[in-house]
């Protein structure tokens, strides 16, 4: 007989954790569960378990299904959260992928909760995207006639399996037939979402083409991964391309805390101030006053639109070349004369002796960032932008979690 109790201290992080679980309301995880007492079916781990193993492994930088299974049967913290019962690695993964809409739920009700509580405002919000590796290689991006002729093979492939299961009596051979039809249909539906993508890609460069004609003929023909399909090529902040995916994240400043996530395979942040603002608003029925944003990621569009919902964009005006000809001036300050009030009042809102300070609150974003980044949200276990917004939604709450636990701690 082991006393689990016993085996970390009263002020141990899981404790933490497992009391801010058992203060949620989670009856949509238990109505979705469909192995009812007294009927057929295997008896499923607790949701409520689930959750508060996940969030710690996440705030330990645990981001692997197996390891955290492994960890619930040597790990102390995470004998103690299962109370001594093993997890299933299958039910873990499951668990994480299959909750989104839930998750996204209750990264809702948590920062409501501490708004109403009075630990957090979100007067002024600082956005910003950090790009995090997909599970995929670079080995498996293909071109579309590539992509065309692997699913067209597989295609085959699957009714001549069909055909084989059907046909073949014995039961063990076709336990083994339907397991190669399973790998034949996943591969040529990878095939046909990668081929999707690359149709996506064409039509994007088609549209920029329109603007930058030169520029998009000397780039390569588009290409998908088959292993993640959804994954994206780009650049990330050591110089290097890789396959991977931006993660957009608002946080209010103040206190640190992250209110909105959102995923995309956007190479670029611009032009997402509007849609994550307005997420902001969908959440919580109120739009932040001021917004502290990078150089790029507020476009002038988005400048006039956050203005009309009387919401103030922080961010650097692009600095005029010194050595501009007196005809180059004219023609700027003609445009700017034209310009919309929002923009007008943009450049007056930096050009303030104030505004170097409040714009200087941004940095916390990017410490936001980093700490994620120390939880290894930097390599990602899982593939699509469905999935990865999962493991950024457990990212926010946990993060937000422990960020209200200091500041409880903190308040007099």
């Amino acid at each position: 007989m082991v006393d689990l109790d016993s085996q970390i201290p009263s002020d141990h992080r899981a404790r933490v954790v497992w009391a801010f679980v058992v203060s949620l309301d989670l009856a949509d995880l238990y109505a979705s569960i469909r192995a009812q007492e007294g009927g057929p079916g295997r008896p499923p781990a607790d949701p409520r378990i689930l959750l508060a193993v996940w969030l710690y492994a996440t705030l330990e930088g645990v981001g692997s299904a197996r390891q955290v299974a492994k960890a619930c049967v040597s790990d102390a913290a995470y004998r103690w959260l299962c109370g001594g019962v093993s997890m299933n690695y299958h039910g873990l993964s499951d668990f994480r992928v299959g909750s989104g809409d839930i998750l996204d739920r209750l990264l809702t009700e948590t920062v409501t909760g501490l708004v109403a509580e009075g630990l957090v405002t979100m007067d002024e919000v600082a956005i910003d995207g950090t790009k995090v590796k997909a599970s995929a290689g670079r080995g498996k991006f293909r071109r579309a006639a590539t992509l065309e002729r692997i699913e067209g093979a597989a295609r085959e492939r699957v009714v001549a399996l069909k055909a084989e299961v059907d046909n073949d009596p014995e039961a063990s051979s076709r336990r083994r037939q339907a397991a190669r039809l399973r790998a034949a249909e996943d591969v040529a539906r990878r095939a046909e979402a990668a081929r999707r993508v690359v149709e996506k890609l064409r039509a994007e460069k088609v549209e920029r083409a329109k603007r930058h004609k030169k520029a998009e003929a000397k780039k390569a023909e588009e290409r998908a991964s088959l292993t993640d399909p959804e994954a994206r090529a780009m650049r990330f902040a050591d110089g290097a391309t890789r396959l991977g995916y931006n993660v957009q994240l608002a946080a209010a400043t103040e206190t640190g805390v992250i209110i909105a996530v959102d995923v995309t395979d956007r190479r670029n942040d611009a032009g997402l101030a509007g849609p994550m603002v307005d997420q902001i608003k969908r959440r919580f029925a109120t739009a932040p006053k001021r917004v502290l944003v990078d150089t790029t990621y507020a476009t002038r569009a988005d400048i006039v639109t956050l203005a009309g919902r009387e919401t103030e964009v922080y961010s650097p005006v692009p600095a005029d070349r010194p050595d501009a000809k007196p005809a180059t001036l004219q023609r700027r300050a003609k445009r700017r004369r034209a310009e919309p009030e929002a923009i007008k009042a943009w450049r007056q809102r930096m050009a303030q002796p104030d505004a170097a300070d409040i714009y200087g609150r941004r940095k916390r974003i990017e410490t936001i960032n980093g700490i994620l980044k120390g939880r290894n949200f930097g390599l990602l276990r899982v593939r699509s932008i469905a999935k990865v917004k999962c493991v950024a939604l457990l990212q926010a709450i946990a993060h937000n979690l422990w960020r209200a636990h200091c500041l409880r701690a903190a308040t007099p």
